[in-house]
């Protein structure tokens, strides 16, 4: 899907087609935005299983897949193997959870090097053993290989936070950490070196408009304690609670359990005015208010910036639904086993008649749909699923998903112009390199990866027999410069990474798109 995840695509395509593994390109530009881990594992998948969307998702799946696992095992060293298995079932039912897998990012492999690494440091703080200590310095690398610094301070948060409110000082200073620093360093250094290579070493290239960058400093500051002090230009005025406003979607169907957990474990923190026994925790619940804070004080905000910490919230929620099943809160028991079985039949509802709405489907789709409510009704109706509401939620979510990925999001895909034009150019035969791009208001992300080459942009000469893409005011220009084309295919798309109002109601659709027009030079 364009912008983000197309992008990263074609940035992964081009690595593998140069074979350059540290010098980051995007459509022939220089690239500094992102680091590379995500880039190196999506080529590596395209490199075995060859171009194309299986080769690309497959290692972000997998790694969002053992993110699952490392939730498993944080949570049962901290509560007990079924607050466990309820954590990883939590957190891999979470909405988020289905999106990132969709509209692949830099944040799910950050959330798995973070999580992996909580875990690793805290099996190390348990059982002593040092390899833990420096697998999850070894983690924090390549999370900061992912997406920054924030896979540092994350782990910092939680063992901060945790061994603070313990009055473990001696846990601040261990001789061990010298050598998890050095674990950290040594990973650091290949990515350092293509930082330096590509940019600190060449002050006279223009990169996001300005001259004489460093990729280090960059890396290091910019990208993200920049965007806090205002350094970065980046600000699009999200505000404290924009993450948390995005998380009463993102963390459907558990959104309205993690509420009451962490107001619960604040107050009872209160209520033992700021000290902690040694069997007690805070590393989930302060990790995610420091996390929060310091991602909510960037002045730009994406939704998915937050996903980071939703492992540290589905084990806060495994961890209250585990009192409650045990008879530990019966009020809140009566309150929530209602709400949670209504949230869970008016999730597959809504979702359904979302989806039946804006793409109607045929008589396959209504018998699927009809069947997804008797899954439900059934899960609620049977004695022997219990906890009910646990499976309820477990079941609507899941359920809602199959028909948002299967149906919605196949049909959106119809409308993105990259996709329709790499496949029009293959089944015609159409070279990629006679083609350009002209006045073009679609990013064309998708067109460049689906083609397997970077499309020509406007500065190139339009030349006899080759092929022009452009839109309305493009077609204009080109018709007031004398340039004359014969029409091969013409026809709308829209930007379907910034959905509108008037493109998901039917009856609005088509003022809503914009016209394309693919044309053979004369």
């Amino acid at each position: 899907m364009d912008i983000d995840a197309s992008q990263y695509a074609e940035i992964s395509r081009e690595m593998l087609e140069s074979d350059n593994w540290l010098h980051l390109y995007d459509r022939g530009a220089e690239y500094l935005d992102k680091p590379p881990f995500l880039f190196w594992i999506s080529a590596l998948g395209m490199k075995i299983f060859g171009m194309g969307n299986f080769g690309f998702k497959l290692p972000s799946i997998l790694f969002a897949l053992f993110a699952i696992y490392a939730t498993y095992r944080l949570a049962r060293l901290l509560y007990g193997e079924a607050t466990g298995r309820m954590a990883a079932l939590i957190f891999g039912t979470c909405q988020g959870m289905f999106l990132m897998t969709n509209d692949i990012r830099t944040d799910t492999v950050l959330m798995t090097w973070v999580i992996t690494a909580v875990w690793l440091i805290k099996e190390w703080d348990v059982n002593r053993k040092l390899y833990y200590l420096l697998l999850g310095c070894g983690a924090i690398a390549f999370g900061m290989m992912s997406k920054g610094p924030i896979a540092l301070l994350v782990p910092i948060f939680c063992f901060g936070s945790d061994w603070a409110l313990k009055r473990e000082w001696k846990k601040f200073f261990r001789w061990q950490y010298l050598l998890g620093i050095l674990v950290i360093a040594i990973l650091l250094i290949p990515m350092s070196i293509g930082l330096y290579q590509q940019f600190d070493m060449h002050p006279e290239k223009t990169v996001n408009g300005l001259k004489n960058v460093s990729g280090l400093r960059f890396f290091y500051w910019s990208q993200s304690f920049g965007r806090i002090t205002g350094e970065s230009p980046w600000d699009n005025g999200a505000g404290l609670d924009f993450l948390f406003t995005n998380m009463l979607w993102s963390f459907l169907p558990w959104i309205f359990l993690f509420i009451p957990a962490l107001v619960m474990n604040i107050r009872r923190l209160i209520k033992r005015k700021f000290r902690l026994q040694p069997e007690q925790e805070w590393i989930t619940t302060g990790g995610f208010i420091l996390a929060y804070l310091a991602l909510g004080s960037s002045r730009y905000q994406l939704p998915h910036y937050i996903f980071v910490v939703f492992p540290l919230a589905a084990i806060m929620v495994a961890a209250l639904l585990k009192d409650i099943f045990d008879g530990k809160y019966p009020r809140l028991a009566r309150v929530f086993e209602p709400l949670q079985g209504v949230l869970s039949f008016l999730l597959l509802g809504v979702t359904l008649l979302i989806v039946a709405y804006v793409f109607p489907g045929g008589p396959f789709w209504i018998g699927l749909w009809c069947i997804a409510f008797i899954i439900l009704l059934d899960v609620a109706a049977r004695k022997k699923i219990q906890p009910k509401m646990f499976w309820l939620s477990v079941t609507a979510i899941m359920l809602s998903n199959f028909f948002l990925t299967h149906h919605f999001y196949c049909r959106l895909m119809d409308y993105q112009l990259g996709n329709q034009m790499a496949k029009y150019i293959e089944r015609n035969k159409i070279p990629a390199g006679d083609i350009i791009q002209y006045r073009m208001q679609d990013p064309l992300n998708a067109f460049h990866f689906y083609a397997e080459a970077v499309i020509s942009k406007d500065s190139f000469a339009i030349d006899s027999g080759k092929y022009v893409l452009t839109q309305d005011a493009g077609m204009k220009s080109l018709q007031q410069k004398g340039i004359k084309g014969e029409m091969i295919k013409a026809g709308k798309c829209f930007r379907i990474s910034e959905l509108r109002a008037g493109f998901l109601n039917p009856k609005t659709r088509e003022e809503s798109l914009q016209n394309y027009y693919f044309l053979r030079i004369k």
